[in-house]
């Protein structure tokens, strides 16, 4: 089923995300890996983009594997740091001949080793302009399907790092949509009603796409550590800490913790009519797995 298609039977979507490995041995056994969320039959799985794309060619083989060898419908990140307009459209190109039909559009992050005054971004500086030029080449004709690619874009229910002026970065969130996105993916939250509050924002500011909840599992304490560095500005609510707290340092007594609030937050997210709930893998199943045995959503084909 395309993407649109499903979001327009107002039934919430599945989908998962991993990232690639930076050897193609490594990605060889992901790729292996992935295969057992086929059972799980998610709407799409997406694979993410290195800094400065420094995963750019590992990206594009993996998904395309994914998307001859699985009964997966794969989904690549795409960002602007370190391309031009042009290697933009050769990227668009090959993903369309392979038969790809959709995107996460971002701006993407500086490598950590970019000299200080060097511009890494060349034609596009926001993911705004990303959008603007995959929607161009959608109308161009030049894929292979009517529709083109369906495009994501990012989300911050928590507020963007980088942008503490709320409603700044709600425009700029709307600019992405003006400008052809067709639907949102939020970064991870632990409480359901920051979400419930940015989707009511984008509803006041005229944002009319569906909007996908981002759902990570804590599945240990050196996890969630590395989680809140990586998301920076992400809350963890103060009666998980008080729950992680009580499993006393033991990894399997916090995972379970984490599987509980993961799943809580999902059943939530269902009673609210979410659009989609996507769940930020790091590569790993048995955590999405319990989720799922509880939700009971394994023989729902994808969708509720």
């Amino acid at each position: 089923m395309h993407l649109l298609d499903a979001f327009n039977t107002r039934r919430t979507t599945f989908s998962f995300e991993f990232f690639p490995p930076r050897s193609e041995s490594a990605s060889a056994d992901l790729l292996e890996h992935i295969r057992e969320f086929e059972k799980l039959k998610p709407t799409f799985v997406s694979v993410t983009y290195g800094a400065g794309g420094s995963t750019r060619q590992i990206t594009h083989d993996l998904v395309v594997k994914l998307r001859s060898t699985t009964a997966l419908d794969p989904m690549p990140h795409l960002t602007c740091v370190g391309h031009s307009g042009e290697e933009i459209d050769a990227i668009l190109e090959r993903y369309a001949q392979a038969g790809i039909n959709k995107l996460l559009a971002l701006r993407g992050d500086v490598p950590r080793d970019t000299p200080a005054g060097v511009n890494i971004y060349k034609d596009l500086r926001q993911a705004a302009d990303l959008v603007a030029r995959v929607r161009r080449f959608n109308e161009s004709g030049r894929h292979p399907e009517r529709r083109g690619f369906t495009i994501g874009v990012a989300g911050y229910p928590e507020g963007h790092a980088e942008t503490p002026n709320r409603m700044l970065e709600i425009e700029r969130l709307k600019a992405k949509v003006d400008q052809g996105a067709h639907f949102i993916i939020t970064q991870l939250f632990f409480d359901n009603r920051d979400f419930y509050d940015f989707r009511d924002r984008c509803e006041l500011a005229g944002i009319r796409v569906p909007i996908i909840a981002g759902i990570m599992p804590i599945t240990s304490l050196q996890g969630m550590k590395k989680m809140a560095e990586l998301a920076a500005g992400s809350r963890y609510p103060a009666p998980l800490i008080r729950a992680v707290n009580r499993a006393g340092g033991n990894d399997e007594s916090v995972r379970r913790v984490g599987t509980h609030w993961a799943t809580e937050q999902c059943r939530d997210l269902l009673d609210h009519r979410a659009a989609g709930i996507h769940f930020y893998t790091l590569n790993k199943s048995t955590a999405t797995r319990d989720v799922y045995a509880t939700l009971g959503v394994q023989d729902s084909l994808g969708l509720l």
